[in-house]
């Protein structure tokens, strides 16, 4: 029967299992369960993963909304989806991969939403293949929710493309822009991990948290509340963040802000700083309360008046209440 025109029941609900698992599952791999699901589907349907690492690359089409990816381990360790793409890769028809092509999970679609689970790029960043990019999730949707997952990767690991999107409990690690793009986003009590950058010379930055690229027609971007930052790499090494004016746009004006996160001794006392030609003091960036070996008040680090990051609220920020 053609997948398209059947209809599903209402809060449908489909199980992934590895082959020889030791687990029951509708389908044996990610991609096969979204294949299933109607274009155009208006009902909610949950997708659990059985325990295990599914090696695959996962697309979720815009034209399939309403996605809930579960995963039924006891930790977001027990399952993972993994990929090990990467720009620079040549695909089959002979076409070189792109950085916003190099996902492991790529999701287009409005409404979706994962739990427990851990998305990784496996790519160890050490070929010389033209560039280090791997993205573990690409994220383009409005009413996005992550909770309790894990992003593994090293460069651009999560691309939050645009959309409204909302993180809660995740850990997220990388070393260079490792969280990126337009998107409207709330990061909630997340834990943020900077990786050392073997390739780093003396001197040179390990690496750089958020590169938001929030256009001026959005008022916010990246909001990072009650959030960890840490991390192996020597003191004062790691920026908070830089502009990334995607294609040089110059309207493209990064919005990044964290509100009473502890952050390491990895954090550069400046905090910020330029990216592509752009100064890092022209980005609409700031900082509230924030504690820890790496929090500091200085010209080059603005404050929020407890006036704005009051009104910072999730429901402000996204448009509507996680």
């Amino acid at each position: 029967m053609d997948n398209q025109n059947r209809e599903l029941p209402q809060n449908a609900i489909i199980y992934v299992a590895k082959p020889r698992s030791g687990y029951s599952g509708d389908y044996a791999t990610v991609q096969e369960a979204i294949d299933a699901i109607p274009e155009g589907n208006t009902t909610p349907v949950t997708i659990y993963l059985r325990p295990g690492t599914y090696r695959e690359a996962v697309r979720i089409s815009g034209d399939k909304p309403f996605i809930t990816l579960i995963g039924e381990g006891e930790t977001p360790e027990d399952v993972c989806i993994a990929y090990n793409n990467y720009a620079g890769r040549k695909r089959e028809n002979g076409d070189m991969t792109g950085t916003f092509r190099s996902a492991t999970v790529s999701v287009y679609a409005n409404h979706f939403t994962a739990q427990n689970l851990t998305f990784a790029n496996t790519f160890d960043g050490a070929r010389d293949v033209g560039g280090r990019q791997a993205l573990a999730f690409y994220g383009s949707g409005e009413h996005m929710k992550l909770i309790n997952c894990r992003f593994l990767g090293k460069q651009d690991t999560l691309y939050t493309r645009d959309g409204s999107q909302y993180y809660k409990d995740c850990y997220i690690e990388g070393d260079v822009d490792f969280i990126f793009g337009a998107a409207r986003v709330v990061f909630e009590h997340c834990h943020i991990h900077s990786l050392q950058r073997t390739s780093a010379q003396p001197g040179e930055a390990h690496g750089y948290v958020a590169a938001p690229s929030t256009y001026m027609s959005q008022p916010y971007g990246y909001v990072f509340r009650h959030c960890t930052l840490t991390s192996e790499c020597p003191e004062h090494t790691v920026y908070l963040g830089r502009p990334w004016h995607a294609g040089s746009d110059p309207f493209a004006v990064g919005y990044a802000v964290y509100m009473q996160c502890e952050l390491g001794a990895h954090i550069h006392p400046d905090g910020w700083t330029d990216m592509g030609g752009f100064l890092g003091r022209n980005g609409r960036f700031g900082e509230f309360e924030n504690t820890g070996a790496g929090a500091q008040v200085t010209a080059s680090r603005p404050q929020l008046t407890a006036e704005e990051a009051t009104a910072l609220t999730d429901e402000k920020v996204l448009g509507w209440q996680p």
